[in-house]
């Protein structure tokens, strides 16, 4: 009886130990298997925006002011650099959003790495 007595014991302390973990852990996310799919297209459209936005503001002033080239080249330079800007933020974005899934010791880490320390 002393053995039924320790394994239903046991047993007890094994459902607390869970209970506890299920309220500690948080619930798991389901994982959309299009989201690095849509993460890509996002950057994409982000890069061809800028590049549209840029080429049509230049050859409008080219057209304005009859320099046909020159407005259209400078102005898609700037709106590719654009588009890569925003394309950086938005990896950037991304990647803080990860960082959450990081233990805080790597967090706390690489802090001090970007400090020098």
């Amino acid at each position: 009886m002393g053995e039924r007595e320790e394994l239903e014991r046991l047993r007890e302390l094994d459902a607390r130990i869970a209970k506890v973990k299920a309220t500690l852990d948080p619930p798991k996310a389901a994982q959309d298997h299009h989201s690095m799919a849509q993460t890509g297209w996002r950057m994409v459209i982000e890069l061809v925006t800028g590049l549209v936005i840029g080429a049509a503001f230049g050859y409008g002033l080219d057209v304005l002011f009859d320099t046909l080239p020159i407005f259209l080249v400078l102005l898609t330079l700037l709106g590719f650099a654009a588009g890569v800007q925003t394309m950086m933020r938005t990896a950037r974005e991304l990647s803080l959003k990860g960082d959450d899934k990081a233990p805080p010791q790597a967090g706390a880490e690489r802090r001090d790495e970007e400090r020098g320390g």
